[in-house]
């Protein structure tokens, strides 16, 4: 440990979990948080994980995948030390894993129901369900849909999360998320949705109201299950394109948002637990209504896309609501520059962020598999020299 960074820990008065905790209230903590893997928009590829590791000279051993999806690597406690981080994913580990080799000296931890096998046209494929999986050679993630890898009903695994929830509350001092999203109510990935905000605005309300039934029953389900030992749960809603939001943010507010702000109501009012929205894209004119709803923080704050500039973005928004992510721009620096230029940009974007709290470091959605080690390591570096700034 250098003296630099041994000073810093003697300034920490706070734990892992107090700490994300006062950032989200709007106080000042005594260093930035910072996440890496928490969520599945806040994580690391395990193709980029294994290399991480054999860069820090850690054991490399067949990488546990938590998200078969996007092939995201459950990251490990030595790596979440070594990088000061605050935050833990909850996800049960799989039953009966397997290991997979995709290439190379690459090893995965995989559950029992993702069998990848080569397809006709080279890659791999998955069939999960009526997603039908594929990754090209030498991809890193799988495309064509999600599976739900799982092997059981809703039950058991809301009570599977809770045990693994209550262990993470009770052994260690990490902040953690229930990542079973709730539904945004906008399924803006789906452009008959879209045209319909305009054409059948009653149908759409209808609809909304239908799922928000079952959404405030599904809640209920998930505060008496995890609630005393969750500090958060998530909503998923990619509400914006790289230009702008994907709907007039009038046809959100009016069809949409009321069954948000219903969730969120609920979830406080019954419990203590935070509410973290995970949205890409331009969405700043939706910002304001989200904050009205009840939206605590919002993810991953795409600095890369149009109208999403840190210095306004925190201007107008840092003091009602926590921005988390934002922290390095994935898709024009993390893996385009120079690990100096990686670092240079982060101590910046810390800065802008990182004053006066509300704020907990991550990168722009999750690490891709091309990202080279030494830039990890910078960013993550970088934000923990600029945390106590």
């Amino acid at each position: 440990m250098s003296a630099i960074e041994e000073q810093s820990r003697r300034m920490e008065t706070l734990t892992s979990r107090e700490r994300v905790l006062k950032t989200i209230n709007h106080e000042v903590p005594d260093r930035m948080p910072i996440d890496l893997g928490m969520h599945n928009a806040t994580g690391i590829s395990a193709f980029a994980y294994w290399n991480l590791r054999e860069y820090l000279g850690l054991p490399v051993q067949p990488i546990d995948v938590p998200d078969v999806n996007q092939l995201l690597a459950r990251v490990d406690d030595d790596v979440l030390e070594r990088f000061h981080v605050d935050c833990k994913m909850l996800a049960p580990k799989w039953e009966k894993p397997h290991i997979w080799n995709p290439r190379g000296q690459y090893r995965f931890s995989m559950p029992a129901t993702a069998q990848p096998h080569a397809g006709k046209n080279g890659g791999w494929q998955i069939e999960r369900g009526t997603a039908k999986l594929r990754m090209p050679d030498n991809g890193f993630f799988f495309e064509g849909g999600w599976g739900d890898f799982f092997d059981g009903d809703e039950t058991e695994q809301l009570d599977a999360t809770a045990r693994e929830a209550e262990k993470i509350y009770k052994e260690t001092d990490y902040f953690t998320t229930y990542l079973a999203n709730f539904f945004g109510y906008a399924r803006c990935d789906d452009p008959e949705w879209l045209c319909k905000l305009m054409t059948d605005p009653d149908e759409i309300l209808e609809e909304n109201r239908m799922l928000c039934e079952q959404e405030l029953a599904r809640a209920g389900r998930v505060i008496k299950s995890l609630g005393k030992h969750v500090q958060a749960v998530c909503f998923n809603s990619d509400l914006g394109s790289q230009k702008a939001p994907m709907c007039r943010p009038a046809l959100y507010e009016n069809l949409c948002a009321p069954f948000v702000k219903k969730i969120c109501d609920f979830i406080h009012g019954n419990s203590d637990m935070k509410v973290f929205m995970h949205s890409c894209g331009s969405i700043k004119p939706l910002i304001p209504t989200l904050i009205q709803c009840g939206i605590d923080i919002l993810n991953p704050v795409q600095i890369s896309a149009d109208n999403m500039d840190p210095r306004e973005l925190k201007k107008e928004f840092g003091d009602k609501i926590t921005f988390w992510g934002g922290g390095c721009d994935t898709q024009r620096v993390l893996a385009m520059k120079s690990a100096q230029e990686v670092g240079d940009h982060v101590r910046e974007s810390a800065r802008i962020f990182g004053s006066g709290g509300g704020y907990v470091f991550n990168q722009v959605h999750n690490i891709m598999g091309n990202v080279p080690p030494e830039n990890i390591v910078a960013m993550l570096d970088a934000a923990y020299e600029k945390s106590f700034a």
